[in-house]
């Protein structure tokens, strides 16, 4: 029997349009950062403009369009939608503040506490010796692991790097040095009881996690109460993680680790200019 690999009569390409709900405010930064870019590196043509260029790569963070499908739309290849895509990326994530510059400006606006917390952002399931660096027993599944820092506020103002899902929040912490940086600066730390045992100086903790229950020996109403208002405070870092996770793209990346960073520390520039709009 001979297969037939001839188009069927009559198809056209059809396209469907989404809604971006997305400020006007942020549409324009976005594309005042590609002009700016484009100044600088001299690039005298580009086959669409940057507010173009701004909407297409918005789409595909805010609802995880497929490189294929907002090529067709606008008449370039995916491979270009993929470029400009990390070409944005990267202008955004060169404006997040790295860790200590971040903790001082907190310190300058007369902060005295951040919340810490992590969260598993899941990508595809690797071959090799990937895939068990990358698996999360905690959460069942492959994924990277970012740390974040939140004022007081609500608002997101750090994430980590990328670092492989099987390793726990507080080894991540440890990589990155978080108590003695919080405590150069003088600040404090909430965090939830997944960072227990992080703070190892009992006398002057910068770390306050709460109480963990052990098989013999129960929690008394005193600590349950204690663990309940840390919960309370805690909030508002699990708001914050909500806001950046509105962002599709990291339903499940298909990004390395290096790229993921970048992502991450741009779709954080990203959702601070929606919550502050």
């Amino acid at each position: 029997m001979r297969k037939n690999l001839n188009s069927a009569e009559g198809t056209e390409a059809l396209v469907c349009q989404v809604r971006l709900p997305l400020s006007t405010a942020t549409i324009s930064t976005v594309t005042r950062l590609i002009r700016a870019h484009l100044k600088k590196i001299g690039s005298r043509w580009r086959g669409l403009p940057a507010g173009r260029i701004a909407v297409i790569v918005l789409a595909v963070l805010r609802h995880d369009q497929r490189l294929v499908d907002m090529a067709g739309d606008n008449d370039i290849s995916a491979s270009t939608v993929r470029r400009r895509m990390l070409e944005v990326t990267g202008l955004l994530a060169a404006r997040a503040e790295r860790l200590d510059r971040a903790l001082k400006r907190i310190i300058r606006k007369g902060g005295h506490v951040v919340f810490l917390d992590g969260t598993l952002v899941r990508t595809r399931r690797r071959t090799g010796a990937d895939t068990r660096r990358n698996y999360s027993g905690k959460h069942k599944s492959h994924g990277l692991l970012f740390l974040g820092i939140t004022d007081t506020r609500g608002r997101l103002i750090w994430v980590s790097a990328a670092r492989p899902g099987r390793p726990s929040e507080v080894m991540t912490a440890r990589h990155n040095d978080i108590t003695r940086r919080l405590r150069e600066t003088g600040l404090g730390a909430i965090a939830d009881l997944g960072f227990t045992g992080l703070d190892d100086d009992p006398d002057d903790p910068v770390i306050i996690t709460g109480f963990k229950a052990a098989r013999t020996k129960p929690l008394t109403p005193t600590k349950k109460q204690v663990n309940k208002l840390i919960a309370a405070e805690h909030a508002a870092c699990e708001h914050a993680f909500a806001h950046l996770k509105n962002w599709r793209i990291l339903t499940k990346l298909r990004l390395d680790a290096r790229h993921a960073t970048t992502l991450l520390r741009a779709l954080l520039v990203l959702a601070n200019l929606e919550v502050t709009r």
